[in-house]
């Protein structure tokens, strides 16, 4: 539970008693289930920061359920997290129409075991959140639970109010959708730890013809500041241009790290993160690159983040 849920947590388990004794059973459940609860959330709207909002809302509704009319928790929670993101995930829709710049999903800081289950790292990659992006909310919703979590259509049906028959179709339609446009090569971390090596080194020694070796011809950098940092405002296309910006950050300081379960950079400037960089290989070849340097995106990515299946 973040810090809200834990006063709320405690307000209500205060005192001795069956009502003590449900709280503390309802708040054993919300926490064993509270990993993956976030990564629905975050899957689904691609903002840390709107999934810690939609488990406070869980939270609350699940506080005041009676528990022994629940059977399932799990599927409970699944159930009022979902609904709870997809209220969210259309205002966030509207809100990204006036974002300034293009819009990056907010990086995360993850454990080095995430990368080891790769369909969990590769739902969280910020090339998958970027597709997911394309699909309408029921859609994105749908594809979630189904493709990453594995539930059921009679469950996935409950959590978004539609038939289970419903839900087929718009299951087969959403993967149909994201197949077209996911990334169809299987890049190893391995591989990708070795290409950021030689990137780091390249953009640290001003290595211009280096870095256009490593970076495809047609590749494409998003830079994400959100109109509050310096960037971008479209994307900028084609590997001349691409290095001419890269080169910039030649006197920064560049850290590997693991982020949304796949090696990534970390640029810092004076000692403070100024920039997460994140990569996306083709043919052994940089093929897109993530830069988000909006302050607000950044503030949870000093410390790790706990994503679940």
């Amino acid at each position: 539970m973040d810090e809200g849920t834990e006063r709320a947590a405690d307000a209500s388990g205060s005192g001795s008693g069956p009502r003590a004794a449900s709280t503390d059973a309802a708040t054993e459940a919300f926490v064993a289930h509270r990993n993956l609860l976030f990564t629905v959330a975050y899957e689904m709207l691609g903002s840390a920061a709107d999934a810690e909002d939609v488990l406070q809302e869980t939270w609350l509704r699940w506080a005041g359920v009676d528990q022994t009319t629940v059977r399932d928790p799990r599927a409970f929670l699944v159930r009022v997290t979902t609904r709870q993101a997809l209220t969210r995930l259309r205002t966030l829709r509207r809100r990204k129409e006036s974002y300034v710049g293009p819009w990056l999903p907010e990086p995360l800081l993850t454990a080095p075991d995430v990368a080891e289950d790769i369909e969990l790292a590769d739902s969280v990659s910020m090339a998958m959140l970027l597709v997911l992006e394309t699909l309408a909310p029921t859609e994105r919703a749908v594809f979630v639970l189904r493709e990453v979590f594995g539930l059921g259509y009679d469950e996935i049906a409950q959590a978004v109010d539609k038939s289970a028959a419903a839900v087929r179709q718009i299951a087969h339609r959403s993967r149909a959708h994201v197949a077209a446009r996911r990334p169809r090569e299987v890049v190893s971390p391995a591989q990708t730890r070795g290409v950021l090596a030689a990137f780091q080194q390249a953009v640290a020694t001003g290595d211009l013809q280096r870095l256009l070796d490593m970076i495809a011809p047609d590749v494409v950098l998003l830079t994400d500041g959100g109109g509050v940092v310096r960037a971008a405002l479209e994307p900028v296309v084609g590997a001349h241009l691409v290095a001419d910006v890269l080169r910039r950050i030649g006197t920064a300081t560049l850290r590997p790290a693991q982020v949304n379960g796949h090696p990534a950079l970390i640029v810092l400037t004076g000692g403070a993160i100024d920039t997460v960089l994140a990569v996306r290989l083709e043919g052994g070849l940089i093929a897109g690159l993530y830069a988000v340097r909006n302050p607000e995106k950044l503030s949870r990515i000093d410390r790790e983040t706990a994503v679940a299946r």
